[in-house]
């Protein structure tokens, strides 16, 4: 496995590159499984190359919802490296695969090493975060279906795939709402000719469409990623 498959180690100058690679180790995720839940003291980064990591809020009420969604072009827990050691969310696979893991005092001294890596995970921070605000405004404006079209895309970009694995109760936990409101906006789109849906199964028959209908959050979030990992500011390690 290529450590080029995560965007963002693909990214790094080759100095900084060759200061994690004695450190990354492959790993392989299954889906649902745990990282880390909120509380947790958080000792390793994760590069996903083909996994998928939901960070998910949970409240008293039992309810869930999705604050934001990483994969080959992020990191999970790259704050852990800048000394923020304590998990606020839960850190769950949203879909399985392999990422590359290292400690993260390996990526902190890596990045006291090189002002243009410690700049970068910065960034990253940042991208993370305005993707966090950008969940909470699409959660309190946007109405459901185009939630759950902005959602998909996202999964689809991340899993370079135009089928997805997901039950509609899983959805349903991601996006914060009832089962029965996914059922019911999944049965339209499908009626529409945008996706096929059974048993679990998400096929795109019509990308165009569905992004049509996603809110602008779809949109937003794919270009502070891009700017992320096409920064014209980034300097030899």
């Amino acid at each position: 496995m290529s450590n080029n498959q995560n965007l963002l180690l693909a990214s790094l100058a080759p100095a900084d590159l060759a200061r994690l690679q004695p450190h990354l180790r492959p790993m392989q995720v299954k889906q649902h499984q745990v990282l880390f839940e909120p509380g947790d003291q958080v000792n390793m980064t994760y590069f996903p190359t083909s996994a998928i990591v939901s960070l998910v809020v949970s409240l008293a009420n039992g309810e869930t919802v999705e604050t934001a969604m990483v994969g080959l072009d992020g990191a999970v827990a790259a704050g852990a490296a800048l000394d923020g050691r304590v998990a606020f969310s839960r850190g769950v696979i949203q879909l399985a695969g392999d990422m590359m893991a290292c400690e993260a005092s390996a990526v902190k001294a890596a990045a006291l090493q090189s002002p243009a890596l410690l700049a970068l995970l910065v960034r990253h921070e940042q991208t993370l975060f305005a993707q966090a605000q950008q969940s909470a405004a699409c959660v309190a404006n946007h109405q459901i279906e185009a939630r759950l079209c902005r959602w998909l895309l996202r999964a689809r970009d991340l899993a370079r795939s135009d089928t997805l694995m997901f039950t509609q109760e899983y959805l349903a936990e991601m996006l914060g709402v009832r089962r029965t409101s996914v059922t019911v906006v999944a049965n339209t789109l499908q009626r529409a000719g945008m996706i096929k849906y059974s048993r679990g199964k998400i096929q795109f028959l019509d990308v165009q469409a569905v992004q049509d209908t996603a809110c602008e959050c779809y949109s937003t979030v794919k270009s502070h990623y891009d700017h992320l990992l096409n920064s014209p500011d980034k300097r030899p390690g």
